[in-house]
């Protein structure tokens, strides 16, 4: 299966992305998968694969593509806990840069680039996000109702906060089917059960699931957070819901 580096126009430049999609001459729903907060790297790429080889078309865009084409914060090999401050450290400004108002914009580039690749088909598609990419993922589900049929989000960045601009009061347009799952300490109870409230008020079908004995950022393979089992669950969650919402499969 291919993977190819692409530039998607937006409102304020140009993102760099990759897409990776089966080599089979045929169009293939889409996926929109959306970075972690430490960015475009062989982890995702081996991801972004791995749901190409299930017969998806998925794009990986930069989401800090205003600071540079990835990698824009040079990553370690291995992530390991005490390269966090220093990463962090040069990661916040991008991430408090990244304004619901950029992410929106920049959503609706992404959707239309994804649609209007020949190798995807004409149905719905979906949205998946890592740590903040799951804010990401909501967000875009929510900003293109009918269009994006499943998001799934896993070790999810803040869906509620005390902002205005908080992801869970601006679910009302949503119509994807929903799956979040929080690594154990992502989100206390109360934090669940107002999200939910606000799913519920949607209509949708959704699901969270806590990860018991997992920390944020299990999915990702290079990094001290990784947990395979974790991992594996998260794909046995995600092809399911992509099977019932997309077509193809």
């Amino acid at each position: 299966m291919p993977v190819k580096t692409v530039q998607i126009p937006t409102a304020d430049g140009r993102a760099d992305a990759f897409a990776a999609f089966p080599d089979d001459g045929e169009r293939h729903p889409g996926v929109l998968l959306y970075m972690d907060a430490f960015g475009l790297r062989s982890v995702l790429e081996a991801m972004a694969l791995e749901l190409a080889g299930h017969g998806y078309y998925v794009l990986v865009p930069n989401v800090f593509y205003r600071h540079g084409p990835a990698p824009v914060v040079a990553l370690p090999e291995h992530i390991g806990q005490e390269d966090r401050p220093a990463l962090f450290a040069q990661l916040m400004p991008l991430i408090e840069a990244h304004t619901s108002e950029r992410a929106l914009r920049d959503a609706d580039a992404y959707v239309a680039f994804l649609t209007a690749q020949p190798e995807v088909d004409a149905g719905p598609i979906a949205t998946v996000g890592y740590c903040m990419g799951a804010v990401l993922a909501m967000r875009t589900a929510a900003a293109h109702p009918g269009r994006v049929a499943a998001v799934a989000g896993f070790h999810p960045g803040r869906l509620v906060t005390d902002a205005p601009d908080s992801p869970h009061l601006h679910l009302s347009g949503l119509t994807a089917e929903v799956y979040l799952a929080p690594a154990e300490n992502d989100m206390t109870p109360e934090v669940i059960g107002e999200l939910d409230r606000a799913l519920d008020a949607t209509g949708v079908g959704h699901t969270t699931e806590v990860y018991a004995g997992t920390v944020h950022g299990y999915t990702m393979a290079d990094t001290d957070a990784f947990d395979p089992s974790a991992l594996q669950r998260h794909w046995d969650r995600l092809f399911p819901l992509l099977g019932r919402a997309l077509p193809g499969d």
